[in-house]
């Protein structure tokens, strides 16, 4: 007799082609109706261009198109929707250059894929007509005046997978703002044109660290302990907002120096930077103790815990409260390892944000003037 087939190899290799085979299928559809809503906004356009240029004709235009679409199709032409299509085209003229040769660049290999991302050595470009980007995305990334931010947004979620929603939360959080602050003009092109790419330390800090998906409310009666399982409770929304690369190691993971034990609240490991990054928790206004602490923390990792090939440790201190005197008084000028941030459980408004970076420009440029 022969022996009892084991079907669950091959189970699992049919489940992977039907599985690819229905996320090809989606992302095919996601293409098309994308396509379609650029080449109806660039319809529209043309047509108010040929046309009498008044704002009574462009919404007369579309209240005209909305009421015969829906007839015909349903739900999905509202003017609201009509106003997206044209502000699509609008962004993105050359999405499409020739709507009869479209090329949707795909950054998946054909085949099956697999749980694990696919790093491309190829530079990420904007402006391009890829099959990972939804309508929802686009629908999202046009609401972006600047040109610069724009690119910044859609090169981070082709690189990093963002979802829609992950992607709505970085805009409201103001990503792209918060990363300027420790970057100068060449600084702000790069991002613009190739997205957030880690060479030192310094590029993974951003300042304030936004920490709405808590739902925390601010108050004196908060703990560190709470902050820190908090934290944990949602550790993809932190990884997010940490950015990408940062692997976890542990939470409160035990050190001893001579009989002496020591915890610190958070530790990682950044996969790009081949580092690892100890984060500590502290709630209310930063002193100068918590820095000492930190450098302890840094010192050990690197004598103890950092192999061969490893980068040295970065420390981040993130408070509510940060004094940069003291920050500056306590750290060596030019140390590249240890830095304090502060987070916040809202989101900041874009006046909020404006008059932190105005503050901290002020800040650096009094900081160089004394050098």
């Amino acid at each position: 007799m022969s022996q009892p087939l084991n079907a669950e190899p091959l189970l699992q290799r049919i489940r992977e082609i039907w599985e690819s085979a229905r996320g090809q299928a989606a992302r095919s559809v996601n293409t098309a109706h994308v396509c379609a809503n650029w080449l109806i906004g660039q319809q529209i356009v043309e047509a108010e261009q040929a046309g009498e240029k008044r704002a009574a004709y462009g919404k007369g235009l579309l209240q005209g198109l909305s009421q015969q679409l829906t007839a015909d199709y349903g739900r999905g032409f509202s003017v609201s929707a009509l106003q997206y299509m044209r502000a699509f085209f609008l962004a993105y003229p050359k999405l499409l250059a020739n709507q009869h040769a479209v090329r949707v660049i795909s950054d998946e290999p054909l085949g099956i894929q697999h749980a694990l991302p696919v790093e491309s050595a190829k530079p990420v470009e904007a402006g391009v007509l890829r099959a990972g980007l939804s309508w929802t995305h686009y629908r999202a990334l046009i609401k972006v005046d600047r040109q610069e931010a724009r690119d910044f947004y859609e090169i981070e979620t082709v690189k990093n997978g963002w979802s829609a929603r992950q992607l709505e939360r970085q805009i409201n959080s103001l990503l792209f703002d918060r990363l300027l602050k420790s970057r100068d003009k060449a600084g702000l092109l790069a991002l613009a044109n190739e997205g957030l790419q880690p060479s030192q330390p310094l590029d993974l800090i951003k300042d304030p660290y936004v920490l709405e998906f808590l739902e925390l409310p601010e108050s004196h009666r908060l703990v560190e302990s709470e902050l820190e399982s908090a934290l944990l409770s949602q550790l993809q929304e932190f990884l997010l907002e940490l950015g990408s690369g940062f692997a976890f190691v542990g939470r409160q993971v035990r050190l001893t120096l001579d009989g002496d034990h020591f915890y610190p609240d958070l530790v990682f490991y950044h996969i790009k930077l081949k580092c690892y990054v100890v984060i500590e928790l502290k709630i209310g206004k930063l002193h100068h103790a918590d820095l000492g602490q930190m450098q302890l923390y840094v010192h050990y990792y690197d004598r103890e815990v950092r192999e061969q090939g490893d980068n040295p440790t970065i420390g981040l201190v993130l408070c509510s409260e940060k004094n940069d005197a003291v920050v500056k008084y306590v750290l060596d000028e030019n140390q590249q390892q240890i830095f304090a941030s502060r987070y916040q459980l809202y989101m900041p408004t874009e006046e909020q944000l404006r008059r932190e970076l105005q503050r901290e420009m002020s800040r650096l440029k009094d900081s160089s003037e004394e050098k």
